[in-house]
């Protein structure tokens, strides 16, 4: 889904999960269809869809002699170019995220950047002074995940760190347990709302800063 709007605020949503049909492809519709009816664009890529190979090469290392940027990750590059908000949604798989979404990490969100550059806030690359939004979903309960100290590693890992490393405007996270087969519509519609809500709210945000639009009264996702 990409809706160009003449806004210019444009929000990257990386959807990693492998069934079409999946809670978090629905998750990504929903985002993406809030992002456009508040009149922004949202430039969607389903990874499992694209094919994307996510193995980083030894030649896109940064910090080695000979680096180069392979052509999938320019042209990856180029379409999320300018894009004001990056929104990562994926599932919880053995405590971590898929290995799809990483692997993006690794060779299109970090491209070009090395340890030093992100240690100094010299040059922060794609992610620098956007906003971040991860939303991710799981088998397992919340409050399952907050007994492990699962809930708050996962916030460090994928969100925490790219905020602070990445010098990023802001970070916000959205998870969903008890996400199972069989679930009920009742349970799929309010969390899908809860996105809805959560996009907004981002939308609105965003506008405000750059635009200097009043926020609406509606400020809360219910989480």
């Amino acid at each position: 889904m990409n809706s160009a709007s003449p806004s210019g605020i444009r929000h990257a949503v990386v959807l990693a999960h492998p069934d079409p049909k999946s809670f978090n492809a629905a998750i990504a519709t929903a985002y993406c269809e809030a992002v456009s009816q508040a009149g922004q664009e949202a430039v969607l890529r389903d990874l499992y869809r694209m094919r994307f190979d996510p193995v980083l090469k030894n030649e896109e290392r940064p910090d080695r002699k000979g680096y180069r940027m392979s052509p999938d990750v320019g042209a990856e590059r180029e379409l999320l170019d300018g894009a004001q908000v990056f929104t990562l949604i994926f599932p919880i798989w053995f405590g971590m995220p898929p290995a799809m979404m990483t692997g993006y990490v690794d060779r299109v969100l970090g491209a070009s950047v090395t340890a030093r550059q992100i240690q100094e806030g010299s040059d922060t690359g794609l992610l620098g002074k956007g906003h971040l939004c991860t939303i991710t979903t799981s088998g397992a309960s919340e409050d399952w995940l907050d007994a492990q100290g699962q809930t708050q590693a996962l916030r460090e890992l994928s969100g925490t760190y790219l905020f602070r490393g990445f010098a990023m405007r802001s970070s916000e996270t959205l998870h969903i347990g008890d996400v199972v087969e069989g679930a009920t519509a009742a349970f799929i519609e309010a969390n899908l709302d809860r996105v809805r809500r959560r996009a907004r709210n981002i939308c609105a945000r965003v506008a405000q800063e750059i635009f200097g639009t009043p926020l609406p009264p509606e400020t809360s996702d219910g989480s």
